[in-house]
């Protein structure tokens, strides 16, 4: 893969000088600070495909060439047809077969897409979705970039109860909007200040500061002549209050730091649905581009939700494959276009895949620094809620093993939280427990 504009070493920058300089560390050097020795960043993405994958049976048992799954039986990988953009990242890709969220069962196949990424009880005792995985993540190192963490999805927004359009939850009843537009993530992320001067911007923040504050002290002399329940209610609002001057605390310090200098002109910012393959690409371009820059470690992608018959995004499978219906019918009525759409999908993430492989950093490259999972809440067959599709790739130095399927099933079955144990410590934010683990998931594991 060629070098980008943005990406300078200092031997480029030497070459043919004829002479030895120590050079400053420049922004467009920042991608290349791992390797001169600094310890490189430890990242986690969290990305989704709806309306489950095409599963079926082969003849007399054997494993079918269209089939989501690359192999039948656990043990070392062997690819068929639809995983086939895989095969060159065997060493950095496992599949996880009869994981799911208990929390997701009572919710039916596409409403359990919401707990995806939080493995939250919505059906049960909790009421509201929680805290999602790649937020506390955040929650715990977020501080540690210019953004906690990058939210993104095909249709953008929050959604509604079980019709999500988003991965990410800072906690109860607070879903993140996605961001689905190219040129306004692009923006979000290196041009935040939309043409002011950096004194124009603090003497902004400054002034938001000073309306929360007083909105938090009005608020908490309130706090005593109020029930119980309304008490509930008010610290949840005085914490929005807080989140929000945390965010400009945040934003105020780190407009002392340069922003990352990121040339566009290999982007195509005003990518559309019209051209699903264009567009979900420039996507994945700006997820790898905010990793690369360290502008931020933790990111959610959805790439299409569970209700997307209504838009555009529902239609992406008429565009690539000549698909007559909507996205959702090639999952549930199983035409003979199901193991392309699933090849299709396969495609797209390998290419983020291969991104991060082919990106050197420290001793490694950056797929061996992040941990990706790929998956849906729902297998093809019947709306069930149960043995999600799952793919986890990367965290190569961070611990994992990759290269076989794991079976999950009878005696040996686990939550898939326990993954999400295993994927938080990785990134270094301590986990003992998330949503109904029971420890974390060692099998995949060095």
């Amino acid at each position: 893969m060629g070098t980008k504009s943005w990406q300078i070493t200092r031997r480029e920058m030497l070459r043919g000088s004829g002479v030895a300089l120590a050079l400053p560390l420049l922004n467009g050097m920042r991608w290349a600070k791992a390797a001169e020795g600094a310890e490189p960043p430890k990242r986690m993405v969290v990305s989704y495909i709806s309306y489950g994958v095409y599963e079926p049976q082969g003849d007399k048992g054997s494993h079918h060439d269209w089939s989501w799954w690359p192999c039948k039986d656990p043990g070392p990988l062997t690819f068929n047809k639809t995983t086939a953009p895989f095969e060159p990242l065997r060493d950095y890709v496992s599949y996880l077969r009869g994981l799911d969220h208990a929390g997701g069962y009572a919710l039916g196949g596409h409403s359990s897409c919401d707990v995806f990424a939080t493995g939250a009880n919505m059906a049960g005792d909790e009421t509201s979705n929680n805290i999602s995985v790649d937020q506390l993540a955040a929650k715990r190192n977020g501080h540690k970039t210019r953004y906690p963490s990058l939210v993104m999805g095909s249709e953008g927004g929050t959604g509604s109860y079980g019709q999500s359009r988003t991965l990410s939850h800072y906690g109860p009843g607070r879903p993140i909007p996605a961001l689905h537009r190219p040129q306004d993530i692009f923006n979000r992320l290196f041009q935040p200040y939309a043409g002011k001067s950096v004194n124009q911007v603090r003497a902004g923040l400054k002034r938001e500061a000073s309306v929360l504050d007083l909105m938090r002290e009005n608020s908490r002399s309130l706090h005593g002549r109020l029930g119980r329940e309304d008490q509930r209610k008010l610290d949840e609002y005085l914490d929005s209050i807080r989140a929000l001057e945390q965010r400009v605390e945040r934003t105020s310090e780190w407009t002392h730091q340069p922003l990352p200098q990121v040339d566009a002109k290999g982007l195509n910012l005003e990518a559309s649905y019209q051209d699903p393959v264009e567009y979900l690409r420039c996507m994945y371009d700006l997820l790898y581009l905010a990793l690369r820059t360290d502008s931020t470690r933790y990111a959610s992608f959805m790439l299409e939700s569970e209700f997307s018959t209504s838009n555009e995004v529902g239609k992406f499978a008429t565009r690539v494959l000549g698909y007559s219906g909507q996205t959702h019918d090639i999952a549930h009525k199983r035409p003979a276009e199901s193991g392309l759409w699933d090849n299709w999908r396969a495609q797209q993430h390998a290419y983020f895949l291969d991104r991060l492989r082919n990106t050197p950093e420290g001793d490694g490259n950056m797929l061996d620094q992040t941990v990706v999972l790929w998956g849906s809440a729902h297998p093809h067959q019947s709306h069930s809620t149960k043995n999600y599709p799952l793919q986890i790739a990367g965290g190569n130095t961070l611990g994992f093993r990759h290269g076989a399927l794991h079976a999950f099933e009878g005696d040996k079955k686990v939550p898939l939280a326990n993954l999400f144990v295993s994927m938080l410590n990785a990134v270094d934010a301590p986990t003992e427990r998330f949503a109904d683990s029971t420890g974390p998931l060692t099998e995949v594991l060095g």
